[in-house]
């Protein structure tokens, strides 16, 4: 069950506990491909014999596979996530732009939403590098210590910020990640005011990221543009004189595009 489900809510009728316990099952497969039933017992508090009827279920729909005792997801499992995609129309009005903006920059581009404690990536244009950073759609970041992370929260109202900060699990990735709330409220407050994130190192040692934030008509932040790269001397000045620029210029363009679509 979600850390984050009102517990009242478990009590009333509308409470399906069947639904939580297959999501649990699903959501166990981030830390393996390929689990037993009391591997993923193990995994999600669940009895054996509640994992066994989830995933004799999913495989019975098609989301499931089984080879002797190891289970794991099928590709059908995308359908679900995809279905989230398609009702997005910012990761399509997005995808023309962020392709435009890496074959000018040549860096990879990424968008995201605020997902929780995590980001989540919705697009994903990689360019042509011999080192790339590799992650793609439906990828999850804490939110805290990445720089679209950052920028999602910052565009949140400041209560929102305030309730988030105080239940989140602000652990280090790396011994340069803040972990410290109150300096991580001022460096997101200093994001809302310049209006981009810049994070080295907080969340690997080696990569530093790029951020701006893409607004519906109303002024909200709906996502979040980025660039990611390897970390060198040079690459903080580079990213604010030439990178932020661009990732602006693409934002302005998506937004325009989601005003016209909304009117």
């Amino acid at each position: 069950m979600s850390e984050e489900m009102d517990k009242g809510f478990t009590d009333g009728p509308d409470y399906l506990q069947s639904l939580d316990r297959a999501l649990m099952v699903i959501r166990a497969f981030n830390e393996s491909a390929q689990m037993s039933q009391s591997e993923l017992a193990d995994a999600t508090g669940l009895s054996r014999a509640v994992v066994r009827r989830v995933l004799l279920t999913l495989k019975y729909l098609g989301y499931a596979r089984q080879s002797g005792r190891q289970f794991s997801l099928s590709p059908r499992i995308l359908d679900l996530g995809f279905s989230y995609l398609s009702a997005l129309p910012i990761t399509e009005i997005a995808l023309p732009f962020m392709e435009d903006l890496v074959r000018r920059v040549h860096e990879s581009c990424s968008m995201s939403v605020l997902d929780g404690a995590d980001i989540v990536y919705v697009q994903r244009v990689a360019a042509r590098k011999v080192m790339a950073v590799t992650l793609g759609v439906g990828a999850r970041l804490p939110a805290h210590c990445s720089s679209m992370g950052r920028v999602l929260l910052a565009g949140q109202p400041d209560a929102v910020l305030d309730e988030w900060l105080a239940g989140a699990e602000v652990r280090p990735r790396t011994d340069l990640t803040i972990t410290d709330k109150v300096q991580l409220r001022q460096e997101i407050m200093k994001v809302r005011v310049q209006g981009y994130a810049y994070v080295q190192e907080e969340l690997e040692r080696g990569l530093c990221s790029l951020a701006v934030p893409v607004k519906d008509r109303s002024g909200r932040v709906q996502a979040a543009l980025n660039f990611a790269m390897p970390y060198a001397e040079g690459t903080r000045e580079r990213a604010v004189t030439t990178l932020v620029p661009a990732l602006r210029e693409a934002s302005a363009l998506i937004e325009r595009s989601l005003a016209a679509i909304s009117t």
